[in-house]
């Protein structure tokens, strides 16, 4: 039997990278599996390779009437939630004089005010017991030239994982981070900057990574397995880093 067997989990960002490596591990440990996404195209590459076993939702992790719209979705199909890993995000990087309101807005909104939001409608469909899992990131730890907004959009999302343990412990909702390092996935390629400064900057977080490699999606996947599992009963409230190292060396 699977570590996830009678378990219903949505993934938001489900669609690549990290997301969509968990939706497989999810699925092949015996999980019901919902991902979100916004790309037409990533959402149809998704459902062809994950098949019948996802269900492949188009929402966009940055406006709340569609957190409210998902979780409204899910109750008409699954009778409850049992994992929840936020994964989604906006990856946007710039130096401070490049950032503008409109997006320091959008970055915060995907990053932060939507998975919010999206656990707060999730609320009446969360079992008791269940798993929620914040996606952080190492930068929220490190001093990354470029990577201001970013780094504090996660260390927002930290921070909730430690307060919203609290509050919805009582409900039988245990929520963790997981912080990834630096991993290869197509989101290295969405960090917004020109082509010099992007090489520049994906050559110093190659430098930062004591390892001496960048993570695959699967290692952060089997990380978010053991966080939704009742083998993780015990861990609430904290952050698990699967960082190459980065953020503790």
């Amino acid at each position: 039997m699977g570590r996830l067997a009678g378990k219903y989990a949505l993934i938001t960002g489900g669609t690549t990278g990290i997301g969509l490596a968990t939706a497989q591990t999810f699925i092949a440990e015996g999980a019901q599996v919902a991902i979100t996404g916004r790309n037409p195209t990533t959402l149809a590459q998704a459902q062809a390779m994950l098949g019948p076993d996802a269900w492949v939702i188009a929402s966009d992790a940055g406006r709340t009437d569609e957190q409210r719209q998902l979780a409204t979705a899910l109750a008409t199909r699954w009778p409850r939630v049992d994992v929840v890993y936020i994964n989604a995000g906006d990856v946007s990087h710039g130096l401070l004089e490049e950032w503008r309101e409109e997006n320091w807005d959008q970055l915060m909104d995907t990053n932060l005010k939507g998975p919010y939001f999206l656990i707060q409608a999730l609320l009446p469909l969360l079992h008791n017991p269940s798993s929620v899992i914040l996606c952080g990131s190492v930068s929220a730890r490190i001093g990354l030239p470029a990577s201001s907004v970013y780094a504090a959009s996660k260390a927002a999302l930290l921070s909730l994982a430690r307060t919203l343990s609290g509050e919805l412990l009582s409900r039988g909702v245990r929520v963790n981070g997981l912080s990834p390092g630096p991993v290869e996935t197509p989101a290295m390629n969405k960090l917004g900057l020109s082509g010099p400064a992007q090489q520049a900057l994906q050559s110093d977080i190659n430098a930062l990574v004591p390892l001496g490699r960048l993570g695959t999606p699967t290692e952060l996947a089997k990380a978010a397995l053991f966080l939704a599992s009742d083998e993780s009963s015990y861990v609430v409230g904290t952050e698990l880093l699967v960082d190459g190292g980065t953020g503790s060396l």
